[in-house]
C-alpha cells in the first residue's frame, strides 16, 4: 500500500476529473490517497456542487470516500469561494501562511502528485 497526496492546482474541470478518478481507483487499490485543492481550483468547488454539474457525481463519490483532506484557505479567499467551502462543511487548511503545508505529509510518507 501505497501513500499518496493529489494536490489540484488548476482551475480547469478537465484536469480536476483527474484528480478525482485518479483518487478513486488509488483508493479502490488499496492506497492510502488523500485530495487537497489548492490554487485556481478552489474556484471549481461552487461548481461541481451544483446538481447538474458533469462532475457533480464523481465529486460526491470522493467526498463519500473520504478523499477530500481539505481545500487552502488562503486560496478559497482569493478565489471568493470561502463561503461556499464552509456552507458545503469541506476542511479549510492553512498550517502554512494560510496554505496547506507539504512537509507534514511528506513526514507521514505519503508522495506527492501535483494536477
Amino acid at each position: 500500500m501505497k501513500k499518496i497526496l493529489l494536490v489540484a492546482f488548476q482551475g480547469q474541470a478537465m484536469c480536476f476529473i483527474h484528480v478525482l478518478l485518479n483518487g478513486l481507483e488509488m483508493r479502490a487499490a488499496g492506497h492510502d490517497c488523500k485530495i487537497i485543492i489548492e490554487g485556481e481550483a478552489t474556484a471549481l468547488i461552487p461548481e461541481v456542487c451544483k446538481m447538474g454539474h458533469f462532475l457533480h457525481g464523481l465529486f460526491g463519490q470522493a467526498r463519500e470516500a473520504g478523499l477530500i483532506e481539505g481545500v487552502c484557505r488562503a486560496c478559497s479567499l482569493k478565489m471568493q469561494v470561502i463561503e461556499h467551502i464552509e456552507n458545503e462543511g469541506l476542511s479549510l487548511l492553512d498550517d502554512m501562511s494560510g496554505h496547506p503545508g507539504m512537509a507534514k505529509y511528506i513526514e507521514q510518507g505519503f508522495e506527492i502528485i501535483n494536477f
